[in-house]
């Protein structure tokens, strides 16, 4: 079993990526209550009532991880005395991914970045029928209810969080666990959608085999 799980983290990032670049190629989209809508924010903290949105990326999967469409990935423009207000950790980290300086060189705006995103989601999801799906993801519905109101509305009420999956393996499923694909921490949104299906992923084919 463990030889098994070594072999998943070795070969996993190159099935992964075979799948999501030919999956549902020229096929017509068809709407599924059954997708899961993997949505990532960057913010400049995570104080709701004071923080901005800066990053937003959108992937659609089916009910079985397989990635239809990458969406929208939008950097959103906010002003200097926004980006100075910034915590140290998020000066430093958003500077290292070049994300601060794609900010002051963005022209889109929150309003116009919500509209893009959920023109997209439509085309995948009925109205409430799918769910929020990403690592912690609370923290990215909370951001999606106070700034992207309209997104927020559209989705399901329910979310899928990939971090709750993980911390009842590592009580579980120690062997499981010990195997879990490594986090990168990138910090840029699409780069974090794709490494939470992975995880998810992971965890479907070993802690919820038949």
């Amino acid at each position: 079993m463990l030889q098994l799980l070594r072999q998943f983290s070795r070969v996993q990032k190159c099935s992964f990526t075979k799948m999501s670049t030919s999956a549902a190629a020229g096929k017509p989209i068809v709407p599924s209550q059954h997708n899961l809508v993997w949505i990532d924010l960057e913010m400049t903290g995570l104080e709701v009532e004071k923080d901005r949105i800066l990053e937003i990326a959108c992937v659609i999967t089916n009910k079985n991880l397989e990635i239809l469409e990458r969406g929208p990935d939008i950097v959103i423009h906010e002003p200097e005395e926004v980006l100075n207000a910034m915590n140290e950790w998020c000066q430093t980290n958003h500077s290292k991914t070049g994300l601060i300086q794609a900010v002051r060189e963005s022209k889109i705006d929150l309003q116009k970045a919500e509209q893009m995103v959920l023109d997209f989601v439509k085309k995948y999801c009925p109205e409430k029928a799918c769910p929020l799906a990403g690592n912690t993801i609370y923290m990215d519905r909370m951001f999606l209810y106070r700034y992207m109101p309209q997104l927020n509305e559209y989705l399901h009420y329910r979310i899928i969080d990939v971090s709750t999956v993980k911390e009842l393996c590592k009580r579980w499923n120690g062997a499981v666990f010990s195997n879990c694909p490594p986090k990168k921490l990138v910090h840029r949104a699409l780069d974090d959608i794709e490494e939470s299906i992975q995880e998810l992923k992971y965890y479907k084919d070993y802690m919820f085999k038949k």
